[in-house]
């Protein structure tokens, strides 16, 4: 039943996003905010699927931490559900993604043009560069910056390897870097189809002050993303 419940949810998820790409996208023409309620739309739409079609509830802790105006967000990554719920939290998220992305249908179009910002990962040196200086455009826009610093999602459990490129945002932008903990990968695993009912968590936490030395930045983020997410994950265990 598991499993059949499971494609059925795919069918839901790729299924409402085809949905709302090809009817709503009128509103690529019109301004950012018409293609932002778009993507809340369908996030919506997939967390409603979630819960009714495979058991996955998705709530959020700790929200006199998150951010509402412009922010540097750094979020753990174990699911492909950690790029979709936060839309329903934030009010104009911004993700840091991979270039590849952009050229998917119906996702790529609305992401291209909610000006998400899109990295190169094979020219690193300059796609660091590059990536920092759309983030502070965005950012100046009043726009929260999601970065998952892993770079890709990680199994539950495993030892976590934090990439530099939120260091640099960090450092250059010269904001408060607020942490985003979750056990999305204990319900909705990072690889395969099967999903497992169970709550999923997102949890904000006490933002790092701006000012940190790069290694004390990196230090604290691991470890206080890592420490709140292993808790989730043992609560709901």
């Amino acid at each position: 039943m598991t499993r059949v419940r499971s494609l059925l949810f795919i069918l839901w998820l790729y299924g409402t996003m085809a949905f709302f790409g090809i009817i709503c996208s009128p509103l690529l023409l019109f301004p950012i905010s018409a293609g932002m309620a778009v993507i809340r739309w369908w996030a919506g739409s997939v967390l409603f699927g979630a819960r009714w079609i495979v058991g996955v509830k998705v709530v959020f802790r700790g929200l006199e931490y998150r951010p509402d105006g412009p922010a540097l967000i750094a979020g753990k990554h174990l699911s492909m559900l950690d790029t979709i719920a936060p839309f329903t939290i934030l009010n104009r998220t911004c993700y840091v993604l991979k270039k590849e992305l952009i050229y998917l249908p119906f996702l790529g179009w609305f992401a291209w043009r909610t000006k998400m910002v899109a990295v190169n990962r094979a020219d690193a040196a300059k796609a660091l560069k590059l990536m920092v200086a759309a983030c502070r455009a965005r950012l100046s826009e009043g726009r929260q910056i999601l970065i998952f610093p892993e770079g890709t999602r990680s199994e539950v459990g495993a030892d976590a390897d934090y990439k530099p490129g939120v260091a640099a945002l960090y450092r250059d932008l010269e904001v408060p870097c607020h942490l985003l903990a979750t056990n999305s990968g204990q319900f909705w695993p990072g690889h395969g189809i099967d999903r497992k009912p169970g709550t999923v968590v997102f949890e904000f936490l006490p933002p790092l002050p701006a000012g940190l030395k790069r290694g004390e930045f990196m230090t604290q983020m691991k470890a206080k993303l890592e420490e709140a997410s292993n808790r989730l994950i043992a609560e709901n265990s």
